[in-house]
């Protein structure tokens, strides 16, 4: 009898999972494990290769080296054994958590590690988080003072901005408890990361201190505490479609959200407004008083106020009576300088974008004069000036990005297309008269993509 309790305990586990694969994956899908070596990815690592053949896809794992432990590389070599055995690969990344330091030591390795996942080819990267990790996750938030978005359980399927894989989490409906009872009766070997035990870490000290408190007079307030999280979840999907709805009718169809329609919306949907910004563009939204100061500057303000609010790597701003959210890209030298050798697109990544040159007869900048001197991309020193009509005098660059409205922070990063010393082509501003081609000639109509 014993026998057949294990085994249908393994089975049930198993089923879960399968469960909450099958409606996602596809025939030939490329799956990837992040294998930390515990025992929720070793125990998931089991239940995939077991799921391989019969829902088709491929596996590999992937291991995360954060060099933080001393026991660290012995974890790799574990990982790198156990997937021989199964005959499955694996790749291991090393990271260096100083660039994001500031975030505390496990907010360092959680960024590191997720920045390692990113640049996964995978179709889905699959991860070992529980029902348990969902409770944890919550309580953690709710102490923080998170809102609604924050609270919201993890899903089980989830993209994110600038990686290719779904992330996919089978064993959220799954217990830490149930997870180690399959491993055990599967006889599976894991490593147990000694900073588990630590309680002076938040997350551990919910975990072996408060919440067997809490259960002491709330049995199961683990599971219960996960469905409050799935509550959050729905809470958060209407705010989105509130926020996808609510910034429609703002904007203008170009990246920019009418200020006068911001504040009309009132202060908790102009609120979910600029978090649904930020989410869209992959950017961390602020703190919730960042943002209540945020409104209050932009209502007592004058409409052409310079009034801006920063977040890690973007900052909204407001020009001419828009808001736009930017990137705050690094600071150039004057001195920056690419040649342009006839290709159709030229990359420049530090400036966030490319130049293009399209072919057409009669239109835009003479291919022939083009080729009279060197032609190269530079940026703006100050003094610089173009003639855009024969029948004028040349005009400072400056009182040309003015009248053309162009924001004062895309001034310094916008490309200048030189012929040798002449100022040729201003993306957004026109170009030199005299470089125009004329009926039946070749010329090339210039243009500036920005990656975003």
């Amino acid at each position: 009898m014993e026998s057949s309790r294990n085994s249908n305990s393994s089975e049930e586990l198993r089923g879960r999972v399968a469960a909450a694969l099958a409606p996602v994956l596809f025939p030939g899908a490329h799956l990837a494990l992040g294998l930390s070596g515990g025992v929720d990815s070793v125990a998931l690592l089991s239940i995939l290769a077991d799921l391989a053949p019969g829902l088709q896809f491929s596996l590999r794992a992937v291991h995360v080296n954060h060099c933080i432990s001393r026991n660290a590389t012995s974890w790799a070599e574990f990982c790198a054994e156990l997937c021989e055995s199964l005959g499955i690969s694996l790749r291991i990344e090393l990271v260096d958590i100083s660039e994001f330091r500031t975030l505390g030591l496990e907010g360092a390795a959680r960024r590191a590690r997720f920045a390692a996942f990113a640049g996964v080819e995978a179709d889905f990267l699959v991860l070992g988080q529980h029902r348990d990790d969902q409770a944890e996750t919550l309580m953690l938030r709710l102490l923080r003072g998170s809102g609604p978005q924050g609270l919201a359980s993890m899903s089980p399927v989830k993209t994110f901005p600038g990686m290719r894989a779904k992330l996919l989490r089978p064993f959220l409906e799954a217990s830490r408890a149930e997870i180690e009872d399959f491993a055990r009766r599967r006889r599976l070997r894991w490593i147990e990361d000694e900073s588990n035990a630590d309680i002076h870490r938040r997350r551990n000290f919910l975990r072996h201190e408060v919440f067997p408190l809490i259960e002491t007079q709330f049995p199961g307030a683990r599971a219960t505490i996960a469905r409050c999280a799935e509550h959050m979840g729905e809470a958060r999907e209407l705010l989105e479609e509130l926020g996808r709805g609510d910034y429609d009718r703002c904007s203008d169809g170009e990246g920019t959200v009418e200020v006068a329609a911001l504040l009309q919306l009132g202060t908790a949907r102009a609120k979910n407004l600029l978090r649904f910004w930020c989410e869209l563009c992959g950017a961390l939204p602020p703190a919730a008083a960042q943002i209540a100061e945020f409104l209050r500057q932009l209502r007592a303000s004058g409409a052409d106020a310079r009034t801006s609010l920063a977040v890690p790597g973007w900052r909204f701003l407001r020009h001419r009576g828009r808001l736009h959210f930017a990137h705050t890209w690094e600071p150039l030298p004057l001195e920056f300088h690419q040649d342009w050798n006839g290709e159709n697109a030229l990359p420049l990544p530090a400036l966030g974008g490319a130049l293009t040159f399209r072919p057409e007869e009669g239109r835009g900048l003479s291919l022939a004069k083009l080729r009279l001197a060197p032609v190269s991309v530079r940026l703006r020193r100050g003094g610089e000036r173009l003639r855009l009509d024969s029948r004028r005098p040349r005009r400072t660059l400056k009182n040309l990005f003015r009248e053309r409205g162009v924001p004062v922070w895309l001034r310094e990063h916008t490309p200048l297309l030189f012929c040798g010393e002449e100022l040729v082509s201003v993306p957004g501003v026109g170009n030199a008269c005299e470089y125009l081609a004329v009926p039946g000639e070749r010329g090339l109509i210039v243009s500036w993509e920005p990656f975003a």
